[in-house]
C-alpha cells in the first residue's frame, strides 16, 4: 500500500480541539488503553462512565494513570450506557465510545424513545477498511447493526455513509452496491433492492454519490473482472463503498478481509445525535485510534454545521 490511510485521518485532525467524549464502560484493558492513546494523540478528552473499581483495577493491570481523568461512577454496564447518552443530552459529551460492554447494550439506550439519540435517519454501521491490496480507503456498511435492512433501511445505510465520505473529503464517493450476482432476479430480493437504490439515486433520492448495483464482489472490485462479465460501470474496479445486503453478508465479508487480507478496520455508527465509535475486542491499536479519529472528523463537521445554521 502506497499510503498509510489511517495516519492520513489522524493528521486530519491535527488543529481540531479534542472531542469530549463518553467512554462507556472501559472495563477491559484494550478498551481503557484505546481511549487513551485518542487522548494522548489529542483526539479525544474522555471521561469514563462505569463502576469506579473495576476501571481503577483495570488501569492498575495495564500500568495506566487514569487519576486526572473524570470518571462518573455506576454500578452496571446498562447504566453506564444510559448515563452516557444522558451526558450527550445534557450537553456534556459530542462523543460516545465503547468500552467493554456488548454494542446492543449501548445501543438499546442510544435508541430509546425517551431519552435517546435517535434522528430521523435509520443508525447504520461503518467500517472504514484499510486493506493492503486496495488502492484506497475501502468503507463497509452495514456490517454490525441492521441485520436485515429494508429498502427504505438501506437507503439511510446509504445516505450515511455517503455524508462520512464527504466529510472526508471524497466529494462524490462510488456506492457498490453487493448481491451475488450481478443480474437482476426476483430470486434475489437484494438485487432488486440494488436496482431500486440506483434508480433512487437518478430521480435525486439518494444524493451525492454514483451508485451500481447489484454487483458481485469480484465486478464491484475488479474492474478487469466486470469487463470480462461485460458490465460497462464507472463504479466497478473503483467503489469507495461497499453496500452490503445484509448484517451476515456484511460481517463475513469483514471480517475476510481482517484476517485473510490483512485489512484493518475501523469502526463508527452514524445516524445517531453524535458520532459513536464502536470498537471491537479484537481490534489493534491503530483501529480504535482510527475510529477515533472518524468520529472526532464528524463531531467537528457537526459542530461547524450547527454554528453555521445559527448564524444563518
Amino acid at each position: 500500500m502506497s499510503h498509510d490511510h489511517y495516519q492520513e485521518l489522524i493528521e486530519r485532525c491535527a488543529g481540531l480541539p479534542p472531542i469530549v467524549t463518553v467512554v462507556v464502560h472501559p472495563c477491559e484493558a484494550g478498551a481503557l488503553k484505546g481511549a487513551l492513546d485518542a487522548a494522548a494523540l489529542g483526539l479525544i478528552s474522555p471521561i469514563l462512565v462505569g463502576p469506579r473499581g473495576k476501571i481503577e483495577a483495570t488501569a492498575r493491570e495495564a500500568g495506566v494513570d487514569i487519576s486526572d481523568l473524570p470518571l462518573e461512577d455506576v454500578p452496571h454496564s446498562h447504566e453506564a450506557a444510559e448515563r452516557g447518552v444522558a451526558m450527550v443530552l445534557e450537553g456534556r459529551a459530542e462523543m460516545l465510545m465503547k468500552g467493554s460492554l456488548h454494542s446492543d447494550e449501548l445501543l438499546h439506550a442510544v435508541t430509546a424513545r425517551q431519552g435517546g439519540l435517535r434522528t430521523e435517519r435509520r443508525l447504520s454501521h461503518v467500517f472504514a477498511m484499510s486493506v493492503p491490496s486496495y488502492h484506497k480507503p475501502l468503507f463497509v456498511t452495514d456490517a454490525a447493526v441492521n441485520i436485515f435492512p429494508s429498502l427504505d433501511d438501506k437507503a439511510d445505510i446509504c445516505r450515511n455513509a455517503i455524508d462520512l465520505l464527504k466529510v472526508l473529503h471524497v466529494d462524490r464517493p462510488k456506492v457498490a452496491i453487493l448481491s451475488a450476482v450481478e443480474t437482476i432476479s426476483a430470486k434475489l430480493p437484494s438485487t432488486i433492492e440494488a436496482a431500486a437504490l440506483v434508480v433512487m439515486s437518478h430521480r435525486g433520492q439518494i444524493e451525492g454519490a454514483l451508485l451500481d448495483g447489484p454487483l458481485a464482489f469480484d465486478n464491484a472490485i475488479s474492474a478487469e473482472a466486470a469487463r470480462i462479465k461485460g458490465i460497462r460501470s464507472e463504479v466497478a474496479g473503483d467503489p469507495d463503498i461497499l453496500l452490503v445486503p445484509d448484517l451476515e453478508a456484511g460481517n463475513i465479508l469483514a471480517k475476510q478481509l481482517i484476517y485473510l487480507a490483512g485489512a484493518e478496520a475501523a469502526g463508527i455508527v452514524l445516524g445517531a445525535r453524535v458520532p459513536i465509535v464502536l470498537t471491537s475486542r479484537s481490534d489493534s491499536a491503530r483501529a480504535r485510534i482510527a475510529s477515533c479519529s472518524i468520529g472526532a472528523l464528524l463531531a467537528a463537521a457537526r459542530r461547524e454545521g450547527q454554528a453555521a445554521a445559527i448564524n444563518a
